[in-house]
């Protein structure tokens, strides 16, 4: 329970209530007596007060009118991927290697002679109460990310945060799921953060954190390098932090076993070891593969086509079978697997490299001229772009629904508004720190 948010909203709104209600918040949260209560809702709204209208530019914030959850942001589908691309402006031209504008899950620079990838992956938001499996999956993610950048990776951190009232034992559960995975694949944890989210101002359990990581390679796979010609194959997958959100919250608690496991790493780390042509990787995660083909085409400028029936069958039986019966769209949805996009004449090798390793794989795609992508199904072409959601994938999910609530014309122009007066601001503030 954010207090400043509440506090702030009832001051602006005039609302006479607004001691009483935190009072009774406070208490019900902490177990603590009135006057306890009262004492911290005073300097609550005290706090609030000093801060409602601060002086000077640089706390200027026009706000946009558009909400996270209006356009989707978080949720892995157009609304989305249009916000990365705003982020990608706001931050502009890099000097890197590989950056934001290019919409790959690492950044990539150069130095000693060699490419240093990095990456950072937050843990899923619907795992905050089973920390050991947020720990777990989150890391996962970000040394995927590493890999598919052709990238050894050779280092992790992490950042968590937990809440006033959130028992100290989370840390510990959170950082033996992290140190689990490193364990598995000889990469180690060697730095990180540990904060409470808003310090006393927000109370509560909540967990919440990141694992970045760090990898080295001598050469890259960006997903802008996929050339028409180039045949797509996907590994199996059984689902990560998504998938445990599905299992758990829909009552499927033995899928969750499912997703314990290291494969993809395993088949990442097959493929460094051999001297085989791959143009481009990605991981199956972030809206799903209908995500994942819209981001490679618009970035690598081509069109994908993808053979449906071979990519159901990479998917975990169980997993999929709770998928069906739960009427969740996989396409839409994380699944954990590694794409990887090659020349056909390679496509041999690196299917018996990734099957030496122990995981399945096959061809399910094929890149061609063009833009968007396909989805073929019994031989008939279907439309492939992603929706303005995630498939809704637990019951929340469902009820909020997968299609924009406010027109999505309306909300990006006012989100191209705001990433102007970002990039606007960031300037003056480039040139006053300079001249000062």
């Amino acid at each position: 329970m954010d207090l400043e948010g509440f506090a702030k909203r009832g001051l602006r709104r005039h609302d006479p209530e607004v001691a009483s209600k935190l009072a009774a918040i406070i208490m019900e949260v902490k177990e603590i007596p009135k006057d306890q209560a009262d004492k911290l809702v005073q300097a609550v709204l005290d706090e609030a007060r000093a801060t409602l209208n601060p002086r000077g530019d640089v706390f200027s914030l026009r706000n946009s009118g558009v909400t996270m959850g209006d356009f989707g942001v978080g949720s892995r589908g157009s609304g989305d991927f249009y916000t990365h691309k705003k982020i990608a402006e706001v931050i502009g031209r890099t000097g890197a290697v590989v950056d934001s504008t290019e919409l790959d899950d690492s950044g990539v620079v150069k130095a000693g002679g060699s490419y240093v990838v990095v990456t950072v992956d937050g843990m899923h938001s619907r795992l905050s109460d089973y920390p050991f499996l947020a720990g777990f999956h989150v890391t996962r993610a970000a040394l995927r990310d590493i890999y598919v950048m052709g990238a050894k990776p050779v280092a992790l951190l992490s950042d968590i945060h937990l809440a006033d009232d959130g028992d100290v034992a989370k840390l510990f559960d959170h950082i033996a799921g992290i140190s689990t995975v490193s364990e598995l694949i000889g990469v180690p944890l060697v730095t990180g953060s540990t904060l409470r989210i808003g310090g006393d101002m927000v109370i509560g359990d909540r967990l919440t954190g990141c694992v970045g990581a760090v990898g080295i390679a001598d050469k890259l796979t960006p997903r802008k390098d996929a050339k028409p010609g180039d045949v797509i194959m996907m590994t199996e997958g059984a689902g990560g932090g998504t998938i445990c959100a599905a299992a758990l919250y829909y009552g499927w608690h033995e899928v969750v076993d499912e997703t314990l496991n290291i494969k993809f790493l395993q088949a990442s780390e097959a493929l460094l070891k051999k001297d085989t042509t791959i143009h481009a990787m990605t991981d199956v995660t972030n809206g799903g593969i209908r995500g994942d083909a819209k981001e490679i085409s618009y970035t690598a400028g081509v069109k994908l086509v993808f053979e449906e029936e071979k990519m159901r069958d990479l998917v975990n039986p169980r997993v999929r079978t709770m998928l069906d019966t739960l009427e969740i769209d996989y396409l839409g949805v994380s699944i954990d697997a590694l794409l990887i996009i090659a020349p056909e004449d390679q496509s041999r090798e690196i299917a018996s490299t990734v099957r030496t390793a122990g995981v399945a794989i096959d061809v399910i795609g094929t890149v061609e001229n063009g833009s968007g992508a396909e989805l073929h199904i019994d031989g008939v072409a279907r439309d492939f772009s992603p929706r303005f959601r995630e498939s809704a994938y637990t019951p929340i999910k469902k009820a909020v629904g997968q299609d924009a609530r406010r027109a999505v014309s309306e909300m990006q122009s006012r989100i191209d508004e705001a990433a102007c007066l970002a990039i606007a601001k960031k300037r003056r503030f480039v040139e006053k720190i300079k001249r000062n």
